[in-house]
């Protein structure tokens, strides 16, 4: 039931999130295509091995991620599971969160959701404009998220792959976090547009029906 309730809430917080925020020149659009496999698995990898190790995804299974993304179950295993976890376990961070709170100052949010509550450009945008700031307790700042209490994780990334790789990388990160926060997406989309065919169609023989019944009204 707690589950359920967070959901619903996360459902309406994107329009309150709009809403309530200004503008900001640094959100840009995000590059993701959710039929895209390979992305989707370069993003889960990303995820994996850069976020997880503070941040949960405590609404989503390493087995759920293995049968949408068609990643086999060993290969998830060996290369996706690093918590000493089972294949039908959430996916928990590395980090005690009473430990990460007493060294971050909070303790990390869930990332299940995040996608869904703040929407892809956000998450894009925020992932890449990190910028120097010496004086953050961590020497960085955030264009998008003004003062964050995060560090750039993912600075020896992108000082090793160059700006254009790294931002590819980072679509691909975003690309999972939107599956992440809702995998049922791509088939809800998918039925969305049979639906709307089936409708076509039974609008054509509604409208011969109804031609058919009143042809001899006068």
């Amino acid at each position: 039931m707690k589950k359920l309730i967070v959901l619903l809430v996360a459902m309406s917080l994107p329009m309150l999130v709009q809403a309530s925020s200004g503008k900001n020149e640094h959100i840009v659009t995000a590059p993701i295509n959710m039929d895209d496999k390979a992305s989707l698995q370069k993003g889960a990898q990303l995820f994996v091995n850069n976020c997880q190790g503070c941040h949960s995804a405590n609404f989503m299974r390493y087995e759920r991620v293995s049968d949408d993304l068609e990643i086999p179950a060993d290969i998830m295993m060996e290369n996706l599971v690093f918590t000493g976890g089972k294949i039908g376990d959430v996916m928990v961070s590395a980090i005690p969160q009473d430990l990460a709170k007493k060294w971050f100052g909070t303790a990390p949010p869930d990332l299940s959701l995040q996608a869904r509550v703040r929407g892809a450009d956000w998450v894009y945008s925020y992932l890449t404009t990190f910028y120097a700031d010496e004086s953050r307790p961590w020497g960085v700042n955030n264009h998008v998220f003004k003062d964050v209490g995060m560090p750039h994780v993912l600075q020896t990334m992108q000082d090793s792959l160059g700006e254009k790789e790294f931002k590819t990388n980072m679509a691909d990160l975003t690309n999972y976090m939107v599956y992440m926060a809702e995998p049922i997406r791509a088939t809800r989309e998918s039925l969305g547009y049979k639906v709307i065919a089936f409708l076509f169609v039974l609008l054509f023989f509604v409208y011969m029906l109804n031609r058919e019944y009143w042809k001899d009204v006068h």
